[in-house]
């Protein structure tokens, strides 16, 4: 527990500004003050738990005002790209963004329950943030995405981000082009648009984005004016989505 003090100390020392300086105290006083705090620590480590709770508060709080900030000066980017995908509700009185990558487990597992969210609530806009970070399957497959839709257009996408976040197995040219024989697509034409540069200019756009709101994993979501990084269960969605609608009103 000895690595907690520091952080006890300075709570404490924070909510009693006037302790906080010990300038004008002599060694012998100083050293004295020291061993006082720490007699007390000893016989009341419960103060440590409840200082470090303060301080992660405060914490957090700080970080949500910074994600906060970032959104909206970021909002453009991230609600009204051209480069993404968007499905539920085009006119939806609420935007979810998600970062995804398809080699990431979480996204798979909130795959089924974020489209559950949309169809559940049906006022829903999503936004899909092609954001492949765990390797070059996770851009070859990225890549593919982006291609079915210059080719294909945004139903193929749609049918194609299902299928390759179900994939299993690496993800090479060959399993990709199977996976688009499987959906009825002709791979040829979207084997060849991976080298379009909007492939390229997509992922990089969405890199910079993330860079700027500290996005550094997947999946990460914007719900309004929240950012909530990591997997989030189908309960804990709709009630951040009330969340979002209440402070709207």
């Amino acid at each position: 527990m000895k690595f907690l003090a520091p952080l006890a100390l300075a709570g404490l020392m924070a909510a009693t500004p006037a302790m906080a300086d010990l300038t004008d105290l002599d060694d012998a006083e100083r050293d004295a003050f020291r061993a006082e705090v720490r007699a007390y620590l000893l016989d009341n480590p419960e103060v440590l738990m409840e200082a470090i709770g303060v301080l992660e508060q405060r914490q957090a709080a700080a970080d949500a005002e910074r994600d906060e900030m970032g959104i909206a000066a970021n909002d453009d980017a991230l609600f009204n790209s051209a480069f993404d995908w968007v499905g539920g509700n085009p006119e939806g009185d609420v935007v979810l963004v998600e970062f995804m990558d398809y080699r990431c487990g979480y996204c798979r597992r909130a795959h089924p329950e974020v489209a559950d969210l949309v169809e559940l609530d049906g006022n829903i806009r999503y936004v899909v943030k092609e954001f492949p970070i765990l390797g070059e399957q996770s851009v070859l497959a990225s890549q593919f995405a982006i291609a079915t839709r210059i080719v294909n257009g945004d139903d193929a996408y749609a049918q194609m981000n299902d299928a390759l976040m179900t994939m299993r197995g690496d993800v090479t040219e060959a399993s990709l082009a199977a996976t688009a024989d499987d959906l009825g697509l002709d791979s040829g034409p979207i084997l060849d648009a991976m080298g379009d540069p909007l492939v390229a200019q997509t992922i990089s756009y969405n890199r910079d984005l993330a860079q700027r709101l500290q996005i550094s994993g997947t999946p990460t979501f914007v719900f309004g004016d929240q950012l909530v990084r990591g997997y989030v269960p189908l309960d804990a969605m709709l009630e951040i989505v009330d969340t979002v609608r209440t402070d709207m009103n």
